[in-house]
């Protein structure tokens, strides 16, 4: 791909937390119309860098720049005024909400100047949704879709709010393959047609290779190094993430069963909504093994 003109420099950032130092002198600069890719072992510094872009926080030292401006005073609501939206691994949805409702919240379209109106704004949300590949039905109410849709609808309102540049923390800790499939598409679409940037935070090294331009690499606070994904593979991220050569060598044991250690059956437990978390489930555990438990995110494992 060809680059374009910076639109994020981050110059000497540090950010500084009590007894913490989470970003350590980071210079990195982010291109217009590329996914980003930022990736790093849990605490290595990614998702505190992204919220000074974003506003969260303002950095002990350094200097931010956003399409060639230096930034002076960080919010959210600044970050949303440059162009920047963020979308959460934990969604800020309000669940009673519909569709519309959410996307267009603080910024309603009005009838008789005090007045929601409600046809409006489903129909600017359509009209949206229909731009970017991203169909949801703006009357539906958000507590009823699946958390790929919810996903979209969080999309939407940072697409909504004039976003052209784009964060999306974890974004595919709670989808399913299918969901994550349909999100690289559409992010891969709306950066080739719409010029967008699109930064992703993430550590799933298979998931880098498929979807990002670039990737960054962080440690211990630190950026470890860029590179163009077409010249590196996962090894050599996993061995710039750790520090070291990272050697995998699958064996295989003899597994001899042992007595049970734990039994359970029929097990049911509400959250503190009083709704079913775990609903009848049944293991046992024998001496001498390890069980896994798989499922996607607020399944109830």
């Amino acid at each position: 791909m060809v680059l374009q003109e910076t639109v994020v420099k981050f110059d000497h950032i540090t950010m500084k937390f009590p007894g913490v130092l989470a970003n350590d002198d980071i210079c990195l600069d982010i291109k217009k119309g590329e996914i980003f890719a930022l990736v790093g072992e849990n605490g290595a510094g990614k998702s505190t860098l992204m919220n000074v872009l974003y506003g969260i926080y303002e950095p002990t030292g350094g200097t931010v720049y956003v399409k060639g401006k230096k930034v002076t005073s960080f919010s959210p609501r600044n970050a949303i005024d440059m162009g920047i939206g963020m979308v959460h691994q934990h969604f800020m949805l309000v669940p009673s909400f519909t569709v519309a409702q959410n996307i267009v919240l603080s910024q309603e379209p009005r009838k008789i100047g005090v007045l929601f109106d409600s046809q409006k704004a489903e129909a600017a949300v359509r009209n949206l949704s229909n731009e970017f590949g991203l169909k949801v039905d703006p009357s539906a109410v958000v507590r009823e879709l699946s958390v790929g849709l919810q996903q979209r609808v969080e999309i939407l309102k940072a697409l909504y709010r004039g976003s052209d540049i784009l964060i999306l923390d974890e974004p595919t800790a709670i989808l399913t393959p299918q969901e994550t499939d349909e999100l690289f598409a559409m992010l891969k679409k709306i950066v080739r047609e719409k010029g967008m940037t699109v930064i992703i935070i993430t550590h799933k090294l298979y998931e880098v290779m498929a979807i990002s331009d670039r990737v960054g690499v962080m440690r211990q606070g630190r950026l470890m190094g860029v590179e163009e994904t077409k010249n590196v593979n996962e090894r050599i991220l996993a061995s710039m993430m750790v520090g070291r050569e990272v050697i995998h060598n699958p064996f295989t044991r003899t597994y001899q069963p042992g007595k049970v250690a734990i039994s359970v059956k029929d097990l049911v437990v509400n959250d503190n909504r009083g709704l079913k978390a775990v609903k009848g489930v049944s293991f046992e555990v024998r001496g001498g093994e390890v069980l896994g438990i798989a499922a996607i995110e607020g399944n109830g494992q």
